[in-house]
Order: C-alpha cells, then sequence, then structure tokens
C-alpha cells in the first residue's frame, strides 16, 4: 500500500529579530495561506505589525515529502519543545502522547516511570456493578468487543482510577491481571459463578469470544461505595464516555483522588 507523502511542515519567521512564531503542516500552498489572513488572533497580529514595518515574513519548509500523520507527529513535536514562545492556539493532533509542559522538574507516571494510570468506567448496569467488581477484585467490560478490547491498553502494575457515572471516582487500585473472560477469571480459587454476586448478568455471552465480558483483575488500595463517591462540581475533573483512558496529562484530577483518597500515586506506581 502506498502512502501520500505530499504533506509538509513548515515555520513562519519574524525578519526583525529571526524569531520563530508559527508552525503548521499542510501541502501544496498551505504554507501561503496565513500571509493574508485575516482576524485578531496573535498570528494574524505578529504578521501585520511585520508588514507595517515593510518586511514580510519568513516561511521556510522544515521536514518535506512527509505523509499526513508524520507531518502531524513532526508539527507536534515543535509545538511541545517551542509551544510557550507561539502564536499556535492548537498544541497538535498528537498533543496528548507528549509530556505536559513545564513538568521536566517532575517524575511523571508515563513517562518516568514504565507504568501508567488510567481512568475505568465502572459502567454499572444490566451486567456489571460496582459492588461486584470492589468486593471480588475486578474491573470489567463486554457484550461487545468494542468495549471489552478498551481494557487491552491496560498492564500489569498499572494503577487504575474507577469511575461511577453520575457519582464520582469510587476506587484505587492496581492491575494484577487480565483482561480475560469472566468464565476464566478467579476469585481466590472461586469462579463467578460460585460467588454471590449483585449482578450475575455479567455471565451473559460468556462462551462468545466477542461478546464475553471481559475483566481485569485488581488489588483495590482505597475504595468508597457509590454515596461517598469522591466529586466536586464545577472543578475541572476528568471524565469520559471511553472505558479507559489515560490520566497521566490530567493534573487537577490526579491531585484531587490523591487528597480525598489520602494517597500517592508515585508510591502506588513504585509498590
Amino acid at each position: 500500500m502506498k502512502h501520500n507523502r505530499e504533506y509538509y511542515v513548515y515555520v513562519y519567521i519574524d525578519p526583525r529579530n529571526n524569531e520563530e512564531f508559527y508552525y503548521g503542516k499542510g501541502r501544496g500552498n498551505r504554507k501561503s495561506a496565513h500571509l493574508l489572513a485575516r482576524g485578531d488572533s496573535a498570528k494574524v497580529k505578529r504578521i501585520k505589525d511585520i508588514y507595517k514595518e515593510g518586511e514580510q515574513p519568513k516561511v521556510k519548509v522544515i521536514a518535506a515529502d512527509l505523509t499526513e500523520d508524520q507531518a502531524f507527529l513532526v508539527e507536534s513535536t515543535l509545538l511541545w519543545k517551542l509551544g510557550n514562545n507561539l502564536t499556535n492556539v492548537a498544541s497538535g493532533v498528537f498533543a496528548g502522547n507528549f509530556r505536559p509542559q513545564n513538568t521536566l522538574h517532575k517524575e511523571l507516571p508515563g513517562f518516568d516511570f514504565k507504568h501508567s494510570i488510567h481512568l475505568v468506567n465502572v459502567g454499572e448496569g444490566p451486567h456489571r456493578c460496582w459492588a461486584d467488581s470492589r468486593q471480588y477484585g475486578f474491573l470489567s467490560a463486554g457484550q461487545q468487543r468494542k468495549y471489552s478490547e478498551q481494557l487491552e491498553g491496560l498492564q500489569t502494575g498499572d494503577v487504575v482510577v474507577a469511575y461511577l457515572n453520575k457519582h464520582g471516582y469510587v476506587g484505587l487500585g492496581i492491575v494484577e491481571d487480565g483482561p480475560i473472560r469472566v468464565r476464566e477469571f478467579r476469585y481466590r480459587g472461586k469462579t463467578m459463578k460460585q460467588c454471590r454476586l449483585k449482578q450475575p448478568n455479567i455471565y451473559d455471552n460468556a462462551d462468545d469470544a466477542d461478546d464475553s465480558e471481559y475483566l481485569v483483575k485488581v488489588r483495590w488500595k482505597k475504595t468508597v461505595d457509590a454515596k461517598r463517591a469522591k466529586w466536586k462540581a464545577k472543578a475541572g475533573l476528568f471524565t469520559t464516555r471511553l472505558v479507559r483512558a489515560s490520566l497521566i496529562n490530567q493534573t487537577k484530577t490526579l491531585r484531587f483522588l490523591e487528597s480525598e483518597f489520602g494517597i500517592r500515586f508515585r508510591q502506588m506506581i513504585k509498590e
């Protein structure tokens, strides 16, 4: 399969001081499109100021013959490195894969430690409930492969934060194994059918590899019931409709969780 390599990454340079002030990616004549741009953005103001002094921005291609994904990655790298000094509004498509700005003095999970921190939606409903997950040490997803496969991003040793929709954060734990099909999961040597589950429908489609419920074994460090879930409205705390999502860049949420649960993520990851 051939990849379209007509993309490039470019930079705008202020000729008055040779300062780089805008990075972009594109193809064709995209690199020149900003020269006549209108509006009141920092980029447009900078270009207008250059024109007023009888100069013209320098536009240079930095990397060429790229696929679109490659161009996005190069652009994101440059924005991460020089983002605080640029007029770009966005941080690039791959911004979520980069270390947060101004954190080189810190040790961050996923960057400086092998293991990472994930939010996992409990997904309470007809096939699972938080009470069972809490008592028997697991988190689960399934009934369709598009849900269960999201658990595959979890690795043994990762920290998981259990989130219960419309309530808040209800547990912090360490991944010990999985994901595996519900019929293969064991709690202290017992199958789930041998446990007194509040939601026995977790066994629906257990013989179907695609639609079965899949469980991740978790060693819970701190948990609360739904009524005591940790949450604060309008505080910028992270939630998602996805089964699993990284919390690496969610500084406010991580600090909130450490405070509310009285635990340090750094210590959990190193255990």
